[in-house]
């Protein structure tokens, strides 16, 4: 939901092969004394989400309060680009990896967390018309979304822009989707939101289809900081989505590529 946006965390590291725990003090206590000039930016958005915190009921709530706040400011940064240059960027290393591995024009998609479009503009080019579905917690953003649309020209292929409040899908309907991606969607996801989104997925996603998601790695305690950034171990995943009936494996090969998250590729068994 870009929900879940893809933003670079404050605390940031080189690489998610070596992700520690971010949460701990001694972690922040040494990350502070090598960075800082981050210390300010950190202790004011330590101020604003737990004030966010308190006023949220829920995950979503408090998410979606955090993207506003965010898109008051600027929409691509909110989805995590710091320059205009980077949101063309990222988008197109988005694109240009799932049109080499499957996606086709004719394929129907549901993109989860779709922001202000950063890779659901050349998404929604590519794909025939009406073929793009795209759905995100944020108003703020999916109105940013829209402005997207004119912006590039995008209107004759009719795509779904639509708002939700969770990850059940369920005005979607069955076996419907070839292509599901969610990009830093579940990086900012407590677990039982990633549950709810791979209990549903196998509903919406057309047999031979495939849902790719990326997601922060780490090898060691499972953590997040500040609500808003979740690391997780790749079995756990896994073990989550067969659960569900799913059958999920990496992309090792997205590793390859600027970029500190990993990914993970589930489908449907036959």
């Amino acid at each position: 939901m870009e929900m879940v946006a893809g933003k670079v965390p404050i605390l940031s590291l080189t690489s998610a092969m070596t992700v520690k725990d971010r949460s701990r003090l001694s972690f922040m206590i040494a990350y502070a004394a090598r960075h800082p000039e981050r210390i300010l930016p950190y202790t004011r958005r330590l101020g604003r989400d737990t004030w966010l915190s308190l006023r949220s009921q829920d995950h979503v709530s408090y998410y979606r309060a955090v993207m506003r706040s965010d898109a008051a400011r600027s929409h691509e940064g909110a989805v995590g680009s710091e320059t205009h240059e980077s949101w063309l960027k990222l988008g197109k290393l988005q694109f240009n990896y799932l049109r080499e591995h499957g996606l086709k024009p004719t394929d129907k998609m549901l993109e989860i967390g779709c922001g202000n479009l950063r890779a659901g503009r050349l998404f929604i080019d590519y794909l025939e018309p009406g073929n793009y579905y795209g759905i995100d917690i944020s108003p703020d953003i999916l109105l940013a979304a829209q402005q997207t649309v004119a912006e590039f020209g995008l209107r004759d292929k009719l795509p779904h822009l639509t708002l939700v409040r969770d990850l059940r899908f369920g005005f979607l309907p069955d076996g419907h989707f070839n292509v599901m991606h969610a990009h830093s969607v579940f990086s900012h996801s407590p677990i039982t939101v990633i549950e709810e989104c791979l209990a549903n997925a196998g509903r919406v996603m057309a047999p031979d289809g495939f849902f790719d998601f990326t997601y922060d790695r780490t090898e060691g305690a499972e953590h997040q900081v500040l609500r808003e950034d979740f690391y997780y171990r790749t079995e756990t995943l896994i073990n989550l989505a067969e659960r569900y009936g799913l059958a999920a494996k990496s992309m090792d090969d997205w590793e390859e590529l600027p970029h500190a998250q990993s990914k993970l590729r589930v489908t449907r068994p036959a």
